[in-house]
């Protein structure tokens, strides 16, 4: 496997302020702005928010293992090169195939909600019906909006990740600046009556919302992705990490709450955009409605913009040692992008739209399970270094014991367990029918491509010793 050697590097373009907005705007996409009223009618104000903050201690103890690790191996493709590292060659592609499901499944979910928020804007734009999905009428202009989105956000990304960073700070800014006008108003303009009941005794509805964290908070690992073309000290990729999940944390709560005590349980339950009619009450203007909507379509585009980064990147590491076919795995000479897997990527995101807005739901709950998938190889993949490399080089360290790492893998087990058929927020049929349909995909690439990488070592990815020193 010497050709690695030879292979085109990634281009160190990416600022500690890329690496920030970069994974802050992708775990704030268009999901606060369409399901925030979802959220506060299953689960109550204060159920909701103990939602969001039961899944970010996961997500943080998560983070913790992520950040030490990326500090550690500070290269392209994030859980798979730690659980190369950690688990072998197999525990890589299973960490890295979930892990994909879950960037694309965000990406296809924009490309759905991006028509949708359309909609709120224009009404009736809407014109020549196609088709019907699960009682949903198709109509070819609400198509060709998604699909003209997936042609922008794919070639911003194909021209360099600098270029992308900066779409991802102006939209970042609006999002930030959209979120705090929200957050005034709920505070200021708020109404007890609006929020009540603070609680609604429904485990089902609780355990809705929970399951849905993890799909919402995903983005903080975009960073781990894109480590290889950051232009910073490895302990400050731990740290940017963190703290991208803990804004992100922190925008989701104050959202809940402004919306539950902004808008009451009655105009939730027949809002189109609960977020967006609640600011206007707060505010009892109209006009507040469609800027908040223009912060929700800059939501969209971040998370659009960022997992498409993710996605190829990881996809461009496995085809870097043998996963996946080395087409994946081609750079532009000029722009240093991997185009081949942005172009898959942006196709996969073009498709979407043709299922109608039912997918939003499907992908939701599908791309969930597997990004849970993933964070438990790494946490297990943090367990095994902590006890087979204690003497590797951690520029940031989780702690001084394995703690975090036990936690994180907890954790992960008990939110996975959540998606299990028979529980209360279990995945339905769609659901189930585009996980099982993901990995027998896999199990193809891991059969047929197996000999070719089961004998490579996470060393195999670096020019020398030497090399491995240099990263940290």
């Amino acid at each position: 496997m010497s050709e690695l050697r030879d292979k085109p590097k990634l281009k160190k373009v990416l600022t500690h302020t890329d690496a920030l907005v970069l994974a802050f705007g992708a775990m704030i996409g268009w999901g606060w702005v369409v399901l925030s009223g979802k959220w506060v009618s299953d689960a109550g104000v204060m159920g909701a928010i103990l939602a969001f903050l039961i899944g970010g201690i996961l997500v943080l103890f998560v983070g913790l293992t992520y950040s030490e690790l990326a500090s550690s191996m500070p290269k392209v493709g994030g859980e798979h090169a730690y659980a190369l590292r950690g688990i072998g060659p197999n525990g890589s592609f299973i960490a890295s195939w979930a892990i994909i499901l879950g960037y694309v499944s965000v990406v296809a979910f924009e490309a759905v909600a991006f028509p949708n928020v359309i909609e709120y804007l224009f009404p009736n734009y809407k014109v020549i019906y196609m088709y019907t999905i699960t009682g949903y009428d198709v109509y070819l202009s609400w198509v060709l909006v998604g699909v003209a989105g997936s042609i922008i956000v794919t070639a911003v990304n194909y021209f360099g990740a600098k270029l992308a960073a900066f779409f991802q700070m102006v939209m970042t800014l609006l999002i930030v600046l959209v979120g705090l006008m929200l957050i005034f108003g709920g505070v200021t303009n708020g109404s007890m009556a609006n929020a009540d009941p603070l609680w609604i005794a429904s485990s089902a509805g609780f355990l809705s919302v929970v399951i849905a964290t993890p799909f919402l908070f995903v983005g903080f690992d975009v960073i781990p992705q894109a480590a290889e073309e950051m232009d910073m000290k490895p302990r400050s990729i731990g740290k940017l990490l963190l703290a991208s999940v803990i804004c992100a944390v922190f925008f989701y709560v104050a959202v809940i709450y402004s919306v539950g005590f902004g808008l009451d349980a009655d105009s939730r339950e027949v809002s189109v955009l609960p977020t967006a009619d609640a600011i206007s009450n707060l505010f009892n203007s109209d006009i507040f409605g469609v800027i908040l909507v223009l912060g929700g379509v800059a939501g969209i585009i971040t998370s659009w913009n960022a997992f498409v980064l993710g996605a190829s990147r990881i996809i461009f590491a496995m085809a870097e040692t043998y996963m996946l076919p080395k087409w994946f795995g081609k750079l532009h000479p000029k722009y240093g992008t991997p185009t081949n897997a942005i172009i898959f990527i942006g196709l996969l995101s073009a498709i979407s739209p043709f299922f109608g807005a039912p997918m939003l739901g499907w992908l939701v709950n599908a791309g969930g399970l597997t990004i849970v998938l993933a964070y438990f190889t790494v946490a297990i993949s943090f367990l095994l270094l902590r006890k087979s490399e204690p003497a590797m080089i951690r520029p940031f360290k989780a702690g001084k014991s394995s703690i975090i790492g036990w936690i994180a893998a907890i954790l992960t087990v008990c939110f996975i367990i959540l998606y299990l058929p028979g529980m209360p927020a279990g995945l339905g049929k769609q659901e189930w029918m585009i996980f099982a349909g993901w990995w027998l995909l896999g199990i193809y690439f891991m059969i047929t491509r197996y000999k070719q990488y089961k004998l490579l070592t996470y060393e195999n990815i670096y020019e020398d010793e030497d090399d491995v020193k240099d990263a940290v």
